[in-house]
Parts: structure tokens; C-alpha cells; sequence
């Protein structure tokens, strides 16, 4: 690309950048989805919740369910689980 097209496309230059951010934003959000820290964290919480009568046992177990399936996804994704 030769210098008048550098010139005539420079305004649109952030918008190639749209792409790589909302890549890292969403690798960011997998770190995070699929971290065990995060899902245990989770788990605490809703064992609390249900401890304090704040869910029925139909709705614990159905949150629990979906985050122990989370957590052995995380496992498989990591290589296995923590020592």
C-alpha cells in the first residue's frame, strides 16, 4: 500500500483493531468462566444461599448441577483437576 492509500484509510484504522479487542475480551471471559477457583467460589455461594433459604432444593440442585458440569469442563479443558 503505497502512501495515498496509508493517507485515505488511516481513518478507519481503529476500526481494524475492533476484531483483536473483542478476541482478548473474550478469552478474558473464558479465563474467567472456566477458572475452578471461580466455579468452587460459586458453589460456596450457593451452598450458603441454600443453607439460608433463599433457594428451594429443586433450584439448588439444578445450579449445582450446572456448575458441577462447568467445573469437570474446566477440568478437561485444563488437563485435569488441581493438585
Amino acid at each position: 500500500m503505497g502512501l495515498v492509500g496509508m493517507i485515505l484509510t488511516a481513518p478507519f484504522a481503529p476500526l481494524r483493531a475492533v476484531p483483536w479487542v473483542a478476541r482478548q475480551v473474550l478469552d478474558a471471559a473464558e479465563r474467567e468462566f472456566y477458572d475452578p477457583a471461580v466455579i468452587r467460589a460459586e458453589l460456596a455461594e450457593l451452598w450458603a444461599r441454600y443453607d439460608e433459604g433463599e433457594i428451594d432444593e429443586a433450584g439448588f440442585d439444578r445450579a449445582e448441577d450446572e456448575l458441577l458440569a462447568r467445573l469437570e469442563e474446566a477440568e478437561a479443558i485444563r488437563g485435569g483437576p488441581p493438585d
